[in-house]
């Protein structure tokens, strides 16, 4: 009989007391073996809220940043030695019901890495109440990361992915940016890598409650997304001139 496989959910949680149990409601623990959540200097009661609901928390005493926090939600779940890694926002803007799915896919061996995507059409997306401007900056940028890596994926910037372990041993996740620019740099590390990444569908849940950058922050990610696919592109052509 196969070894079952580890599977462990990781939280980068900010401020989530309100949607924190909803999230974890939903999850599915006939496939989950533990929930990690990394508190990030929250000011209301989300780590009291996580360990009654029986959560393994972590606290950074200070707020380090959304890159930061998954840099430690991973080290964690690599220490536990879960097989599967999967992050998701506990804002409940993500289905956590298709955690299910994204792990099937990894364990089935189909893909090393899946993404949850939120962009199936832009009716469903707006409708879903994901703001005007950053549906189009989604697609912008995600059109032009996906020109220069030579990938195919309808959506880079989703907060729900799963990760089978060696890809997390492999890529050096440690030394990339402590802020939101993260989700960017870890796609590129995998590409470089050469591992596979899927992605399915999922539901647009955008509400008051849905953590959300400013404009301002979006605008700063933005152009620090497009500085780094530019970056991989030039690498790349320059190590194919030197073949």
């Amino acid at each position: 009989m196969p070894k079952k496989s580890k599977v462990i959910v990781v939280l980068p949680a900010f401020n989530s007391e309100k949607t924190l149990e909803r999230t974890t409601a939903e999850i599915p623990m006939d496939v989950v073996s533990e929930i990690i959540l990394v508190d990030d200097g929250s000011n209301d009661q989300t780590v009291i809220l996580a360990e009654k609901l029986g959560l393994t928390v972590h606290t950074h005493n200070k707020n380090k940043g959304y890159g930061a926090n998954q840099k430690t939600c991973y080290r964690l779940a690599l220490e536990k030695n879960a097989d599967i890694v999967v992050m998701i926002h506990p804002d409940y803007q993500y289905d956590p019901k298709v955690i299910k799915y994204l792990v099937a896919f990894i364990k089935e061996g189909y893909c090393d890495v899946m993404l949850g995507s939120r962009i199936r059409s832009r009716k469903e997306a707006l409708e879903g109440g994901m703001p005007v401007y950053k549906y189009f900056a989604n697609r912008f940028l995600s059109f032009f990361e996906n020109l220069l890596s030579g990938q195919n994926l309808s959506e880079w910037h989703t907060g729900m992915r799963a990760y089978k372990r060696e890809v997390l041993e492999k890529i050096d996740f440690i030394h990339n940016s402590d802020d939101f620019v993260f989700d960017t740099q870890i796609l590129f590390q995998i590409i470089e890598k050469g591992y596979h990444i899927g992605e399915i569908p999922i539901p647009v849940k955008y509400t008051n409650e849905t953590s959300s950058i400013n404009f301002i922050r979006s605008l700063k990610y933005g152009l620090l997304t497009l500085y780094i696919a530019i970056k991989f592109f030039l690498k790349k052509i320059t190590h194919y001139g030197k073949r």
